[in-house]
């Protein structure tokens, strides 16, 4: 069952000896007093000698009798213990039904037997499902040991090498082209040349131990078509929006233009002829204004700056962007004092621009708007409230250049929201419940943008 040598007894006894000489030692006695019974007693000769190897074969047998129904139960086990060590649950040991010491001993190690044999089953079972999974998830993924060979490939990461698994498992990550992907911090973007492909990646690495030995597992996720439809998409609504724009602006230009261009070619004059001629061109200059705004706020979302932080005074901040609010007081709520590592300038705007909408909100309905803010756990949550008409739809909310204010460019709440992500943090709008409003969260790290 085992091929392990057994260990030489260098003193002492063995156990099977130990029971014999104990099962030999109990029934000596009374094997001397029966020799004795039959030497001294008036017995024929042939009598004596025949008793006297009868009481001996039975001293004999009985000790043997003993000392197999000690040991024979111990190789059972032994036996038993050995098969568990090297996989094989098969085995069962016989008369585990007994309530005996033995018994519960034998219905213990079966126990354990169909325990083990379950448990090899479940993991064959999640392996396999692992495996299962590793083939078909379109990422590649390997796994390397503490000397940087490859150990483990699926069927994505194969294709990706342009090498057989067989071929490329026991190579080192710098003959396939992977140490990169051993070295600095994850996650991460990577720009990846290799023979199956060279584009952009996203890398994942983990550490794990396998037979004692710590090995690292590293996962590529192709971004490269990802991408490209992320920027058709972003193409085609840029465009959509553009045009929009664009074409609203143009098309009323352009038939006034050409409405004031068939009175010149007339030769019209008088009061009435100058009075739509200057019309015209009202509409033409607000016009071309409206579109001049559109742009200079793309253009303002387009270039907007990475943060340069400084020490902010949240007390200070809240104070400022509620006193440029000049058609309806901004209650500030107020909250513990607190210091912010941000862009100041971007702070202002970020904040400037929801208690306008805030106001905006609150001049509706006759209601008031509200500034409040708390630290907690290294975090400033920061609250505009406002008890306008709440919002009807928030699905386009953070839609660039989506807006339902006369006049608006629909570029603020996007603003917004990419000054927060900028900083590490995050904005929020929903309706407030129960009471009428909304509400904007602003969630900020109060020790700066953390990568």
């Amino acid at each position: 069952m085992s091929d392990a040598p057994l260990p030489k007894h260098k003193r002492g006894l063995t156990h099977e000896n130990r029971v014999t000489l104990l099962a030999l030692a109990s029934g000596f006695p009374a094997l001397v007093v029966a020799l004795l019974w039959v030497w001294m007693g008036a017995h024929p000769a042939r009598v004596r000698i025949t008793l006297t190897i009868l009481l001996v074969l039975s001293w004999l047998g009985f000790t043997a009798a003993l000392r197999e129904r000690v040991v024979r139960p111990l190789q059972t086990l032994s036996n038993m213990i050995a098969a568990l060590r090297e996989g094989d649950y098969s085995i069962r040991a016989r008369g585990a039904g007994t309530v005996s010491p033995l018994g519960l001993a034998f219905r213990e190690v079966n126990a354990l037997a169909d325990a083990l044999r379950r448990q090899r089953l479940d993991a064959k079972e999640a392996t396999a499902l692992l495996r299962q999974v590793m083939e078909e998830i379109d990422v590649a993924i390997f796994a390397f040991d503490d000397q940087t060979r490859l150990r483990l490939v699926n069927g994505r990461g194969e294709a990706l090498l342009a090498v057989p698994a067989e071929r490329a498992l026991g190579s080192e990550a710098t003959a396939l082209g992977l140490s990169v992907a051993l070295e600095g911090d994850t996650p991460r973007l990577l720009e990846l040349t290799l023979p199956g492909h060279a584009d952009r990646w996203e890398l994942r690495r983990g550490s794990y131990r396998w037979e004692g030995r710590p090995h690292q597992l590293v996962v590529l996720s192709d971004l490269t078509r990802s991408l490209r439809e992320e920027e058709r998409r972003a193409w085609q609504r840029l465009i959509r929006v553009l045009s929009h724009e664009i074409n609203n602006s143009l098309a009323p230009i352009q038939s006034i233009a050409s409405s004031l261009k068939t009175r010149l070619t007339r030769g019209e004059t008088g009061p009435e002829a100058g009075r739509e001629m200057r019309d015209g061109l009202s509409v033409i200059e607000a016009r071309a204004e409206s579109l001049g705004r559109f742009l200079h706020a793309y253009a303002r979302l387009a270039r907007l700056p990475q943060p340069r932080t400084r020490p902010v005074d949240v007390a200070a901040w809240v104070g400022r962007a509620a006193s440029l609010e000049t058609r309806l007081p901004i209650e500030i709520g107020g909250g513990p004092e607190a210091t912010l590592e941000a862009d100041g300038d971007q702070m202002e705007a970020l904040l400037a621009n929801l208690v306008r909408n805030a106001a905006d909100a609150a001049l509706e309905t006759g209601g008031r708007a509200r500034v409040s803010w708390h630290a907690e756990d290294g975090w400033l949550t920061l609250r505009v409230e406002d008890e306008g008409p709440g919002l009807a739809d928030t699905s386009n909310l953070f839609v660039p250049f989506f807006t339902t204010k006369p006049g608006g460019t629909g570029i603020g709440l996007t603003l917004c929201r990419q000054i927060a992500e900028a900083h590490g943090g995050t904005i929020a709008l929903a309706n407030r419940r129960p009471a009428r409003g909304c509400i904007a969260t602003v969630r900020l790290p109060l020790g700066g943008p953390r990568g």
